[in-house]
């Protein structure tokens, strides 16, 4: 029997280990599969019916990557003085651009001359001895020798004092034979590249030329310089590079965004520091098919007219080019507010009724901006104080707009119509600081009696300020009721600076009072 008990207790007891290791298994295998409920939750505040339309805190990183909400401002005539508020019309004007980039000056390539011998030879005097020498169209370069040249010209006489030995022949063939043979002797010295007074020289001398000179064939500067006495000289040896800078090439470096606008034979200027107060008037020759990667920009070749050659190859220089935007819708430049990626304009309704705008714009000009789309002709912008009104805008986005409230009946003997409570705000310290404050809240009936048992809570919201790279910032006070009509709490300000506070008394769920008011914190943002 006891065999029988122990063999049942045993069998029993590797059931339930069995049991225990599949259990075991079971929640090894399914922990990470389960998700914690609280983990992730962000922690709710509870408000009252006048904050619904408030966002819920976020963090800085979240609230930086949207744009911040706007909503129509309504300011009274005193706050749009005090505040500085100015307006302007959008009008539409005929408006053009100029376009300022920075340019280098270079020889204008078209008027590039070279010099060089069409038959092998040595040269023997050189006139023309030092680079950047200004030389005259014609003006003697160098003399040569050339046994090809002298042979060409020893041909030439012959034929000529052939023609001369034949003339008188009764059947005329020998005087047609000889001045075949001097035309194509004569040819051969053009194609040399001699000169008609050289030939004419010979005929008059009836002497071989051993030193042919060679002239420059355009007025210019000598830019490079081969031609050294004695040297060995070939038909392909460049002896001179002679540049007529009377117009001068200017490359613009215009950035890839703005070519499009630029057409061939647009107006431009160039100033000079060299020169001021000067001004030299060209024209877009052009626009060259490719980007520099490093710089992102293009060349833009002008060509303007150099007297006196005071725009020298090598120059830097100041380059301004005219645009003409035809008729455009404007504004001023300061009714723009730029928010984040966005372009905003307040519209002015009258009677202090303000509204953004998303808009899209164009090129600046000077004091004023083209608007592309958002606007239309007549409408009346905020022109200054837009960073206080766009402020209001999102204050107002946040907390909503608030209307009188509507009276509640007394529910207790202590309680007062709701027009009739009086809230006091105040903090400790004074100013308040960034950081840990308390906030207190005394709240009376119109007789200066304290109010009970009520709900209040103290709501502080500073908008975004993009331009600063700022995201909008809340705080909520954790006030409890301390008798007498007095409510405290602590308050935890994230940064210094302006904050709008509300304030708001409840009873039953239902707000019967509420307070708005400014309130200035000492510290760092």
């Amino acid at each position: 029997m006891k065999a029988r008990t122990y063999q049942i207790s045993l069998a029993l007891a590797v059931v339930l280990c069995i049991s225990l290791a599949a259990a075991l298994g079971y929640v090894v295998l399914n922990r990470g599969r389960t998700t914690p409920l609280v983990a992730s939750q962000d922690p709710v505040v509870a408000r009252g019916p006048e904050a619904a339309s408030q966002p819920a805190p976020q963090s800085n990183a979240s609230s930086a990557g949207r744009q911040p909400e706007l909503a129509p401002v309504q300011l009274s005539p005193q706050r749009l003085q005090e505040i500085g508020v100015t307006t302007a019309v959008a009008e539409l004007k005929n408006v053009s651009d100029d376009l300022n980039v920075p340019g280098n000056v270079d020889i204008d390539e078209e008027k590039l001359a070279y010099v060089q011998t069409r038959f092998p030879g040595w040269i023997q005097d050189v006139f023309a001895n030092a680079t950047y020498q200004y030389v005259r169209k014609g003006q003697r370069l160098f003399t040569v020798y050339s046994p090809d040249l002298v042979s060409s010209e020893q041909e030439y006489l012959l034929a000529k004092q052939n023609e001369s030995a034949f003339s008188q022949d009764m059947h005329g063939m020998a005087a047609h034979e000889s001045g075949w043979l001097l035309k194509a002797a004569q040819e051969r010295l053009l194609q040399f590249g001699v000169s008609a007074q050289t030939i004419a020289d010979l005929d008059q001398s009836g002497k071989v030329e051993r030193n042919i000179a060679i002239d420059s064939p355009a007025s210019g500067y000598i830019t490079e310089r081969e031609a050294l006495p004695n040297a060995y000289v070939q038909p392909e040896t460049k002896l001179y590079t002679i540049a007529d800078l009377s117009t001068v090439w200017v490359y613009a470096n215009v950035f890839q965004n703005d070519v499009g606008r630029l057409r061939p034979g647009d107006a431009a200027q160039v100033t000079v520091d060299a020169y001021p107060g000067r001004h030299f008037s060209g024209r877009i020759d052009q626009i060259l098919p490719q980007v520099d990667p490093a710089t992102r920009t293009v060349r833009v070749r002008l060509v303007f007219s150099n007297p006196g050659v005071v725009l020298k190859p090598g120059m830097y220089v100041n380059v301004a080019i005219a645009l003409s935007l035809g008729r455009q819708l404007v504004i001023p430049s300061s009714a723009v507010l730029q928010a984040g990626s966005r372009a905003i304009a307040f519209i002015d309704h009258g009677n202090g009724n303000l509204e953004p705008r998303t808009i899209e714009t164009g090129p600046q000009l000077d004091d004023s901006i083209v608007v592309l789309n958002g606007l239309k002709p007549g409408d009346r912008v905020v022109s200054s104080a837009n960073f206080l009104v766009d402020s209001e805008a999102q204050l107002q986005a946040a907390l909503g707009a608030y209307t009188a409230l509507p009276q509640q009946p007394a529910a207790s003997a202590n309680s007062a119509p709701a027009a009739q409570i009086l809230i006091d705000l105040s903090t400790e310290p004074t100013p308040p600081r960034k950081g840990a404050n308390t906030v207190r809240v005394r709240v009376t009936g119109s007789d200066g009696k304290p109010v009970t048992g009520v709900q209040v809570t103290a709501n502080f919201f500073m908008p975004a300020m993009p331009a600063m790279g700022m995201a909008a910032e809340h705080a909520v006070a954790a006030i409890v009721d301390k008798g007498n009509g007095i409510y405290e709490g602590s308050l935890q300000l994230p940064a210094g600076g302006t904050w709008s506070a509300t304030v708001s008394v409840q009873r039953g769920g239902q707000t019967v009072a509420a307070k708005q008011l400014s309130v200035s914190a000492t510290g760092g943002m």
